[in-house]
Order: C-alpha cells, then sequence, then structure tokens
C-alpha cells in the first residue's frame, strides 16, 4: 500500500508543472490568507512582547485596592510614606528604600503618520525612580533635572509622535516643557512615555500630594510575598500588591483579544475563499489525469492510494502557499513599528509587530488544512470514478 502511495503520488508531483497555471492559483490564494493571518496576529504578538519586556520579577507595583490601572489608582502622601517602612523593601547603600512614587496623566499630541491627535502618558517621577527602574539609560541628551519644566521621552514614542526631539519645547495645558533627553528601556512599556518631576507635575494638573502608584524593588522574587503580607496587614492602607510582570501581562488582555478575534475572522472567511481556490484546482488535476487514474486503477492500484495521492498534492501546494505567504510577512512586518490606543489605561502604546516562530508554524498549519478541505472533495471524486468510464474518456 505505502509503494503504491508513493508510486502515485510521484507521478501527481510531477506533472503539477504541465499545470502551472492552476497550480498557482491555489498557491496565491492560500499564501494570501497566510499573510493577511500573519500581519494581523503579529500585532498581538508585538504588544504582548512589549508588556513581557516589562515584567521585571524585581519590581513590585502597588495600586489602591480594587483599582487594575493606574488610571483608576489614587494614594496619598502618608500611604507612600508607610509603603516606605514597608519590610521586604529593599535599600539601597545608604539603606533608603528603594520605591518610586508616580503620578501618571495623559497630553494630547499629534502622532507622526497620521498627524491625528492621541492620548501620550506622561509620567511624574521621583529621583528615586532611576533606581528603582534600573534599566533605563539615556541614549541622547541628558537627564531631567528635579524641580523644573523639562522630560525626558522614551525612544519608542520619539519615533511616533511629532517633535519629541531634544531641545523642543512643548506645551500642555498652562505648562511648558522642555525636551531634554530621550531614553530605552529594554524595549518596555514605559519607551512610550514621557517623564517629569513629579513634583512638578502635581501642581500643572492640581494634584496636590497624590499618586497613583508606588513601584518598589525587592531583594529576590521570593520577598514578594513578605511585601503583599505586609501590605495588607496594615490597617492604615488600602492597596493591592502585584508583580510587575502580571500587572503588565492584564494591562493589554482588551487589545490583544479584540486583535485576536478580528485576526481570526478574517482568516476564517479569507480561508474559505482559498479551500475554494484549492477544490478548482484539484478538480482540474483530476479531471486531467482521468484516464491516467483509470489505468493505475485497472493496473491494481487501490482507490486508497489515489485518495492520499490527491491530498498530499493539495497540501504540498498549500504548503508552498503558506511559505510564501510567511516570507512575505516577515520580510514586511517583522519589526515595523507602530502606535495604537491601549483601551484599559486609555494611552497610546508604541511597540513592534513581530513574526514569531509560533505564529508562523500555526500559519503553515492552517495552510495545510485549507489544502487538505480543498483536495478532499476531489479526493474522493477521483477514488470513485468508474475505470470503464473513465478508459473510455478522451
Amino acid at each position: 500500500m505505502l509503494s503504491q502511495i508513493i508510486a502515485v503520488t510521484a507521478v501527481n508531483i510531477r506533472s503539477i508543472r504541465e499545470r502551472l497555471g492552476s497550480s498557482s492559483v491555489a498557491i496565491v490564494g492560500i499564501s494570501g490568507v497566510v499573510l493577511v493571518f500573519v500581519a494581523v496576529l503579529s500585532i498581538a504578538e508585538g504588544v504582548a512582547a512589549t508588556m513581557k519586556a516589562s515584567g521585571d520579577p524585581l519590581t513590585v507595583m502597588i495600586l489602591r485596592a480594587g483599582s487594575d490601572t493606574e488610571m483608576t489608582s489614587g494614594l496619598g502622601g502618608e500611604e507612600v510614606r508607610l509603603i516606605q517602612d514597608t519590610p521586604g523593601v529593599a535599600r539601597d547603600g545608604s539603606g533608603a528604600p528603594l520605591i518610586s512614587p508616580e503620578l501618571f496623566v495623559v497630553v494630547d499630541h499629534p502622532l507622526k503618520r497620521s498627524g491625528s491627535p492621541a492620548n501620550v502618558p506622561l509620567r511624574g517621577v521621583s529621583p528615586e525612580a532611576f533606581k528603582v527602574h534600573d534599566r533605563l539609560k539615556i541614549v541622547e541628551g541628558r537627564n531631567l533635572e528635579f524641580g523644573r519644566n523639562e522630560i525626558i521621552a522614551g525612544q519608542a514614542a520619539a519615533r511616533q509622535f511629532v517633535d519629541l526631539t531634544v531641545g523642543r519645547t512643548l506645551k500642555w495645558g498652562e505648562s511648558t516643557w522642555t525636551l531634554v533627553g530621550i531614553f530605552e528601556e529594554g524595549g518596555s512599556v514605559s519607551e512610550s512615555e514621557l517623564w517629569c518631576d513629579v513634583k512638578v507635575l502635581q501642581p500643572a494638573y492640581r494634584r496636590g500630594n497624590s499618586y497613583q502608584s508606588v513601584y518598589a524593588k525587592i531583594g529576590t522574587p521570593d520577598d514578594f510575598q513578605q511585601v503583599k503580607d505586609s501590605l495588607t496587614a496594615n490597617p492604615r492602607l488600602t492597596v493591592t500588591a502585584m508583580r510587575a510582570a502580571e500587572y503588565y501581562g492584564s494591562q493589554t488582555q482588551t487589545l490583544q483579544s479584540i486583535i485576536r478575534v478580528i485576526g481570526g475572522i478574517i482568516a476564517v472567511l479569507m480561508g474559505v475563499g482559498a479551500i475554494f481556490g484549492a477544490v478548482i484546482t484539484m478538480y482540474t488535476a483530476v479531471a486531467s489525469r482521468t484516464r491516467e487514474i483509470a489505468t493505475l486503477r485497472a493496473l491494481g492500484f487501490s482507490s486508497f492510494s489515489v485518495v492520499i495521492s490527491v491530498l498530499v498534492e493539495a497540501v504540498l501546494l498549500a504548503l508552498v502557499g503558506g511559505i510564501v505567504g510567511g516570507a512575505v510577512a516577515y520580510l514586511a512586518f517583522n519589526g515595523f513599528e507602530t502606535a495604537t490606543m491601549n483601551f484599559q489605561s486609555f494611552s497610546q502604546i508604541a511597540f513592534k509587530f513581530a513574526v514569531t516562530g509560533s505564529l508562523l508554524a500555526k500559519a503553515l498549519f492552517y495552510a495545510m488544512l485549507m489544502g487538505l478541505l480543498g483536495g478532499l472533495p476531489p479526493a474522493i471524486r477521483a477514488a470513485r470514478l468508474p475505470v470503464v468510464t473513465a478508459l473510455r474518456e478522451l
């Protein structure tokens, strides 16, 4: 049986060049589906990669209890002081606690590509922030001077938004700011933000002595539970603590779900068309080899071997289409940077499309599935072809 399948399949594959036109229809159709499938889902992969890069295992995120984002949280100065004394929080060489109380607001600023206004995150920080966010480094210009209306911009924000260059003067509301530096932080979400002195930002937005989050450094990942239990046990605090990786992983779940649902719907709709293309291609292949198939059947080749040979040809054509579509998607989209709205924080997040190996593997599997479904009806027809009738056909 195996030798029959190999023999018939080999004949089918050698004859593909004689049917190059019809075979190309299936290849192009499936490659188009794979291209769109990979392109759309690479957005979700890129957003997920950005959030994953933000999850330092030694950083704890502290918000008001019941808040799921910084935008809905609020902490007073006294609460920040109590958090400083929490057991388990790491300390620097002088014994000062490594915590960073921060204020998060959004400002209107246009995108470079479209010129349309966008919600750009503006984060107020204290000098201790640069000890907590210890991966951050200035790549252009200088760091901000505290006590002045100065900002530094993440390099992703600088690429996506208008006029975010060193030396530019920017005005939001009644305040004027000077951009003095560009920073990077390992591809994290912070690179989509602008940073300034929290003590300057508070009066500019009439926030008093309030913050929205506290980032705390811990010595080892195991210290997290001690910090969380200490905060929970303190009756003067109503806060929740979570690992930074957990927080950032939850921040784009809505966005990623929307993208994956839309991508799935598009892939299914386009996939139906590609399957019909594969059906037509394989029916044409079977029709052009009617006498050939009948002769093989008359010589003793089984119907099963004919079915398998047709399916293998269909899957191989689909695999070629999948490889072509995946390669084009990788070359065109991998690393392409853009920005979109994060519906949970109501601010823009800059990210790069990520065409990952696992995504390409899923796309190739989907391509072969389309080929299999497209080749099945013609394969069954070939197997059921009456031998005597087929031999009489011209």
